[in-house]
């Protein structure tokens, strides 16, 4: 690990993993893979990071948390349901879109309660200044509705996360750049000024079908949607070059007191489902320059169905939260086989086709922008008193245990992984080889460090779903999926009927 220079200040990192999130699968053939997260952890804890942030295990979201977005009667049924019993629940299954993209596997109401759980507990410790980014890549997953399942998600822990948020942010911003549209976060705050939800995905005959230019958002969240449509293969440059005007013009205009940016991995070259050409750098460029702007950020995953792009590209970003930028070489781990032939940490481009051409991103760019100028500067929020929920409880004396240990009771694996090593502490032996610290010299040579040899003492330096890409069909209510009530009432903007963009047109790739 080498510190990253230009850091204005060291951020407080809170890193949110459970070791039972590998232990669950969608079934043989399934494309999404928790495992993933596993791997992104032994990456993360080889590299040596776990000294650079606090790690917690998040307590589980329970079905009282997930209906604060959720509804009650699809809690039950993702609380009830198992492969076991799974006939008894036919119609169920059809009425909430569980089955094929989102089947039915052992454990999958406690897989959805540490996913919420590690997203809410980060919004939590966030709102009360405990960190400065809270990270939880195994959330992010942004498909799941009200009452439905959709593209591999079934809570939105995103949306508990921002309605945490909201109890003490007046303005909460959501950034996506998973190649697939965020279309349950925008539907579940496309009528609010609250939250303002920006999102870089491709469009045109591609899941989940919605994400559209022109849906801005209704009544009092008019012009507090945005969605930039993109074609496939862009690359690193272009995407740079519309990722950061956007985002700079949305922190000046909509002024946001929290952040949470959506890191899926399927925009990357090379995923599986995904038709971007996105580098680990050039995705990674996304997360550096959000954290910029110094506002409490939450990290979350998303998609990503290449195993080992996913967890390279989730380690590097964690790294860059703590400030620190990782090696090129992959540290021996669990999952090093993985890693072949190279066992290098970048995901490289590669050489696909960029549709995107100069004319139609600052087209598009154009109209983005003219959508933006319309709030007219940041709304103004009449807060009220701070609701009570159970995660106060615990989050206002979260340590309230720690003091009962017995003085000669060996401390919990818990308890030791929320210590963080100061910048230049000399440690014990596990860090042994940090900064430069290893001896490596052979004891016949002479003057090998600092003028002396190992032996008269040397000295030591610091030194149809989402899986059918051809698919535009959309199961539920997205604002562009079909016609809604939020569509109806809408008003068409002056100007929009002669809108001069192209719409992508279906592409066949070798």
């Amino acid at each position: 690990m080498i510190p990253i220079e230009g850091e204005n200040q060291k951020k407080r990192v809170c890193y949110f993993f459970d070791s039972e999130i590998g232990g669950f699968h969608y079934g043989p053939g399934h494309p999404m893979k928790p495992t993933r997260i596993r791997m992104c952890h032994s990456l993360v804890m080889n590299y040596g990071l776990y000294k650079k942030m606090e790690i917690f295990r998040a307590k589980p979201a329970t079905k009282r948390e997930m209906t604060q977005f959720h509804s009650d009667d699809y809690v039950d049924f993702l609380n009830r349901i198992t492969p076991s019993n799974m006939s008894s629940f036919v119609r169920e299954q059809h009425k909430y879109n569980v089955g094929d993209d989102c089947p039915v596997f052992d454990g999958l109401f406690d897989y959805c309660s540490i996913s919420a759980g590690g997203s809410m507990e980060g919004a939590a410790r966030l709102s009360r200044d405990k960190c400065d980014i809270a990270i939880n890549w195994a959330g992010g997953l942004h498909h799941a509705k009200k009452s439905e399942a959709s593209g591999f998600c079934y809570v939105n822990d995103i949306v508990l996360g921002i309605l945490e948020l909201l109890r003490y942010h007046n303005r909460v911003l959501y950034i996506d750049i998973d190649v697939h549209h965020g279309d349950g976060v925008e539907e579940a705050f496309y009528t609010t000024d609250r939250v303002m939800t920006v999102s870089f995905h491709k469009y045109g005959e591609y899941f989940p079908g919605t994400g559209e230019l022109r849906d801005v958002g209704v009544m009092k969240g008019k012009y507090y949607s945005l969605n930039f449509p993109l074609r496939d293969g862009i690359s690193d440059e272009n995407y740079k070059s519309v990722f950061e005007p956007v985002i700079q013009q949305v922190m000046e205009s909509y002024d946001p007191s929290a952040v949470v940016l959506q890191c899926g991995t399927d925009s990357l070259s090379g995923d599986k489902l995904g038709c971007l050409n996105l580098s680990m750098r050039g995705h990674a460029n996304c997360v550096k320059f959000v954290k910029s702007f110094n506002k409490p950020l939450l990290l979350l995953g998303g998609g990503g169905y290449t195993m080992r792009n996913v967890s390279r590209c989730w380690a590097f970003e964690t790294g860059l939260a703590a400030g620190m930028e990782l090696g090129p070489d992959i540290p021996v781990n669990e999952y090093y086989e993985y890693f072949g032939p190279d066992y290098e940490l970048d995901v490289k481009s590669s050489n696909t086709e960029d549709l995107n051409t100069p004319a139609y991103l600052e087209r598009v760019k154009k109209i983005v922008m003219e959508n933006l100028r319309h709030i007219g500067g940041p709304p103004g929020i009449q807060m009220t008193d701070i609701p009570s929920m159970p995660i106060d409880e615990v989050m206002d004396d979260p340590s309230r245990e720690d003091d009962l240990i017995p003085p000669d009771v060996r401390r919990a694996r818990s308890l030791l992984d929320r210590r963080r090593q100061a910048d230049g502490e000399l440690s014990d032996s596990d860090d042994e080889g940090d900064g430069g610290r290893t001896n490596h010299a052979s004891h016949r040579e002479k003057d090998a460090v600092n003028g002396e040899d190992s032996v008269s003492g040397r000295k030591f330096g610091m030194n149809v779903g989402i899986m059918t890409s051809g698919s535009a069909t959309t199961h539920g209510a997205g604002p562009s999926g079909h016609t809604t009530v939020a569509r109806i009432i809408s008003t068409t903007a002056p100007g929009s009927s002669t809108m001069d963009v192209d719409t992508p047109q279906s592409v066949s790739t070798p």
